[in-house]
C-alpha cells in the first residue's frame, strides 16, 4: 500500500515536470518596452493572483527573446518583431501566434533638431536627413524589434549606416538607449510608449511619426511542448489567454490615458491580423 502510493505520487511529480502541468512558475520572455513602459507592472499581479503563480520576466530585446524560446529558456513570449516571429513559428518553436496589441515607434532627438527632421515627409526621409548632416543616431544595435524596424528604415532610405561615425549602437535596451541619445544629444527610433514614460528625464522630443511604415504589433507566443518537454505549458497558455482577455484588453487600452491623455498600446484581441498590414 505504502510503496504503491510513492510510485503514485513519483508518477505525478514527473508528468507535471515533464507536461509542464503546473503553472506555479511561468518565465516569460518579452521586450524592453513592455517593462520599461510599465505596462507588465500593472498586468503581471493581477495575472499572478488569477493563476495563483509566480512570472519570472525577462526582459530583453526581442530577438533575444526569440532564441530564448529556441533554447526552451521560456515558457511565453510577449514580442514585436513580426518577421522574425514568422520564422520562428514556421522552424516548430511555437505552437500559438496571437494578436495582442499595437502602438507605433516615433524617432526622436534634441528639440534644436539640427538635421531638421520635423520637417521630413516621412521616417524614412527623417533618416536621410540624419545622415545628410552627419548629426549623431543612436542605435540599440540588439536585434531587438525595434532594431528590426530601424534596419528596415535605414534600407527604405537606401542607406547602410553601420561603418558611419555618426552612428553608434548601445547593445542595451530601450531607456537606455534613450539615455544614451539624451547624454549624447542624438538622434533614435523608439517605440512611443517607452519615450512617453521615460521623456520627463530626457530632453529629447518626437521629430517624426504617423507614417504607416512606423507600426508596432505584439504577438504573444507559446512555446513548442514536443521541442521542449519541460516548457509549462499551463502556465504559457494561461498568461497567453490572459493578454487577450477581455479584462486585460481594456487595461491595455486604458493604460496611460490618466497620465498622458492618450493610450500607448491599443488592444487588438480578435482583430483581424490584414487590417494591421499583417
Amino acid at each position: 500500500m505504502k510503496k504503491s502510493f510513492v510510485l503514485s505520487l513519483l508518477f505525478m511529480l514527473l508528468s507535471a515536470l515533464f507536461s509542464g502541468a503546473a503553472p506555479n512558475n511561468v518565465i516569460l520572455a518579452t521586450t524592453t518596452s513592455t517593462q520599461d513602459s510599465g505596462l507588465l507592472d500593472l498586468l503581471i499581479p493581477v495575472f499572478e493572483k488569477e493563476c495563483g503563480c509566480q512570472v519570472k520576466t525577462i526582459s530583453v530585446g526581442s530577438g533575444q527573446a526569440m532564441k530564448m524560446g529556441e533554447k526552451g529558456e521560456a515558457d511565453v513570449l510577449l514580442v514585436h518583431s513580426p518577421d522574425a516571429e514568422k520564422k520562428f513559428m514556421a522552424d516548430g518553436f511555437g505552437v500559438s501566434r496571437r494578436l495582442v496589441m499595437h502602438n507605433d515607434f516615433v524617432v526622436v532627438g534634441p528639440v534644436s533638431d539640427p538635421a531638421q527632421v520635423k520637417e521630413s515627409a516621412s521616417s524614412v526621409d527623417a533618416l536621410k536627413r540624419i545622415a545628410a548632416r552627419g548629426s549623431l543616431f543612436v542605435s540599440r544595435g540588439d536585434n531587438s524589434g525595434t532594431h528590426a524596424k530601424e534596419k528596415t528604415l535605414w534600407k527604405g532610405a537606401g542607406i547602410e549606416p553601420d561603418r558611419e561615425k555618426w552612428y553608434q549602437q548601445t547593445g542595451l535596451g530601450m531607456g537606455q538607449t534613450l539615455n544614451v541619445a539624451a547624454e549624447k544629444r542624438g538622434y533614435a527610433l523608439t517605440d512611443r510608449a517607452t519615450f512617453l514614460a521615460l521623456k520627463k528625464n530626457l530632453g529629447l522630443a518626437i521629430l517624426a511619426e504617423g507614417d504607416n511604415r512606423l507600426l508596432n504589433i505584439y504577438h504573444v507566443i507559446e512555446i513548442n511542448p514536443a521541442r521542449w518537454p519541460r516548457v509549462n505549458v499551463r502556465g504559457g497558455r494561461a498568461f497567453a489567454d490572459f493578454m487577450l482577455s477581455g479584462k486585460s484588453q481594456q487595461s491595455i487600452g486604458r493604460f496611460g490615458v490618466e497620465k498622458y491623455g492618450a493610450p500607448l498600446f491599443f488592444p487588438d484581441a480578435g482583430r483581424n491580423p490584414a487590417s494591421l498590414g499583417l
